[in-house]
């Protein structure tokens, strides 16, 4: 994962009311990444200290030290990725046809929104609304979640449109033009059962849809980043 795409949407990661400790954890997951990512640059400002000096060795093993150090980075982030992934789209706190992207950082969001839509589409999902944010919490106020949700809509072939908010993009899955966003949020059951289903019966369902979305983003996105960690920590310095 390269510098520039170390920015999120802000200190507020979460997108709704959180414990302490679940923000703490968050917050020492993103730290030791930090640490980690500070030590791997000093290892190889080292590393190329050392070659410049002549001594080869040295220069081997800090830059092998430095690898170490961006493998526990990148460890750490996928962590708090999903973490934060995980208790921003728990059942419950959004609807079935919502993705929220608060906390990740822009290549994250990426990963995830594309399996996202991969998953909707495998299960006849018409539409899709992303929870970018609305920047108020980036520096200068600059959201940089939005442009990369643009972006995969784009490469998809997807059309999209800007939410009422500002902080939600509405993508249609179908191919269609996004000039009808859905006034209401749809919970993807029809309306039509043979028995009228109790009120709690319906949550149920809802919630265990969401869940199976969450797991199956989960474990489709933690090979990818494992793919991505092992190219950036094998490049010879």
């Amino acid at each position: 994962m390269h510098e520039h795409e170390l920015s999120y949407m802000g200190p507020r990661a979460f997108n709704h009311s959180q414990s302490t400790d679940a923000e703490a954890e968050y917050d020492r997951l993103r730290d030791l990444a930090r640490q980690e990512a500070s030590k791997r640059g000093s290892c190889f400002q080292r590393s190329q200290e050392a070659y410049a000096s002549g001594d080869g060795a040295a220069a081997k093993e800090l830059s092998e030290q430095g690898k170490a150090h961006g493998r526990k980075m990148e460890e750490y982030n996928r962590q708090a990725s999903e973490f934060i992934f995980r208790e921003n789209n728990a059942p419950g706190r959004v609807d079935e046809d919502t993705i929220d992207l608060h906390g990740q950082f822009v290549e994250e969001a990426e990963d995830i929104l594309e399996e996202r839509i991969k998953y909707a589409r495998s299960q006849g999902q018409s539409h899709l609304h992303v929870i970018v944010g609305k920047g108020n919490h980036s520096a200068n106020h600059v959201q940089k979640i939005k442009p990369r949700v643009e972006k995969v809509c784009r490469e998809l072939g997807l059309q999209y449109a800007t939410e009422e908010n500002q902080g939600r993009i509405y993508v249609n899955l179908t191919g269609g033009a996004a000039d009808s966003i859905p006034s209401k949020p749809s919970h993807g059951h029809g309306q039509q059962q043979h028995h009228q289903q109790p009120h709690h019966q319906q949550q149920n369902h809802q919630q265990q849809d969401n869940q199976d979305q969450v797991e199956q983003v989960v474990n489709a996105i933690l090979p990818r980043l494992l793919r991505k960690l092992e190219k950036a920590c094998c490049v010879v310095m």
